[in-house]
């Protein structure tokens, strides 16, 4: 039996602090993101002269912070937060063969990106983050899974990058899950063909992660002064999952999947516990209001759309895991840690909370939500006996 069963589908990398001063042309330099130091020593991401609400530290307190206090510094995070062989590391521990990896400043739909406003520099922006990635990775390509950030605001410019990303060996495309929150079309538009015509033919799933859209950080400040941080906060996060199956009832319904029924998408970070019931409602309001009689492209019902088009990803539920796979689809659950976020499982209590979560499920239950959907999803090339004995060795 391997000694790797997992492949975990949601990570994010800490950016390094000169991710974009090093790279970006001496016309752009002054304009991009840049780490710059608070006065109590801690470090914050800039763009276009606004701190964001995520320093360093916030994305990356795994086994070493929480919220309320953060790594201050790059040397007080995990090393696998920022350095890829020390992922690799921390990978072997746990038997997880592959991540698949999401950015943090641009935000988790590029969106942060428009606050620069001007369209080549954001295109660059873009550019350089996916080739960053693209090198990170190197450290072994085949456990460590770009996906490609996108300059959505621009639809040919999106095209060119996805293909120029497939080609560096990335395995998916992150989109916004809620365009018309950035100033853009719905997901149904025609403008957004071209780009559902790529990944189709290129086998990229799209990916919808959490906080794609408008993140809501004005809201969320204005709610810290009322609630308190910590209570804000926890309300946000619950609010960008369920967020997530408003992204997925919009897609369904926008008749994107009608039009290509061999593409794929999958809802990151959002758990699976509400799919059962929203499915259900759609198909209630689907046939309550006789959506065929108006549109007869949609042959299927929503949740069969969901079953041939759609996965989704879990990371700390025990109840959905236990009761619902069934009622989501074996065949379309798949399993994150967030690493190393604060909302991400890390070290013993990852595989404590798959144990638990997956103790009633039969061994191929089990496998395909762990290891066979994101191997066929991501194409994940196998361990080798090679791979197996240095990790024994290692571990």
């Amino acid at each position: 039996m391997s000694g790797y069963t997992i492949i975990d589908v949601d990570t994010h990398v800490t950016e390094p602090p000169d991710l974009w001063t090093a790279r970006a042309p001496a016309s752009f330099r002054d304009r991009v993101p840049r780490i710059e130091e608070k006065d109590d020593g801690s470090l914050g991401w800039v763009i276009a002269g606004e701190s964001l609400l995520a320093n360093p530290g916030l994305t990356a307190t795994a086994g070493v912070g929480t919220l309320k206090n953060p790594p201050k510094t790059y040397e007080e995070m995990h090393p696998g937060a920022y350095d890829a062989k020390k992922r690799l590391e921390y990978m072997d521990g746990l038997g997880i063969w592959s991540m698949v990896m999401y950015p943090n400043v641009g935000g988790f739909g590029a969106q942060e990106f428009l606050k620069l406003g001007d369209a080549d520099l954001m295109l660059r922006c873009v550019q350089i983050y996916n080739d960053w990635q693209s090198e990170w990775a190197e450290a072994d390509s085949r456990r460590l899974l770009p996906i490609t950030s996108v300059p959505f605001w621009d639809v040919d410019a999106t095209v060119a990058e996805v293909r120029r990303c497939a080609e560096m060996g990335h395995r998916g495309i992150l989109f916004s899950g809620a365009p018309q929150s950035l100033g853009q079309p719905f997901l149904g538009d025609p403008q957004w063909n071209p780009i559902w015509e790529t990944a189709v033919e290129l086998d990229l799933p799209i990916s919808f992660h959490i906080g794609s859209g408008d993140f809501g950080v004005e809201e969320l400040r204005a709610k810290s002064a009322v609630y308190g941080q910590m209570a804000a906060f926890t309300s946000l996060a619950v609010d960008v999952f369920l967020q997530n199956g408003m992204y997925l009832s919009d897609l369904i319904m926008s008749g994107v999947l009608n039009r290509y029924p061999d593409i794929k998408f999958v809802s990151v970070e959002s758990g699976i516990g509400w799919i059962p019931f929203a499915l259900e409602a759609m198909d209630y309001q689907f046939h309550d209001n006789q959506v065929r009689d108006e549109n007869p492209a949609f042959e299927l019902l929503p949740s069969e759309y969901f079953a041939r088009n759609i996965f989704a990803c879990y990371w700390f539920e025990q109840i959905a895991p236990r009761r619902l796979i069934d009622k989501v689809g074996a065949d379309r659950i798949m399993f994150e840690t967030d690493f190393p976020h604060p909302t991400s499982l890390f070290g013993d209590e990852v595989l404590r909370r798959i144990d638990n979560g997956l103790a009633d499920c039969e061994d191929s239950v089990r496998r395909k939500i762990l290891w066979e959907n994101a191997r066929d999803l991501y194409r994940v090339e196998e361990p080798t006996a090679d791979d197996e004995a240095k990790r024994l060795v290692a571990h």
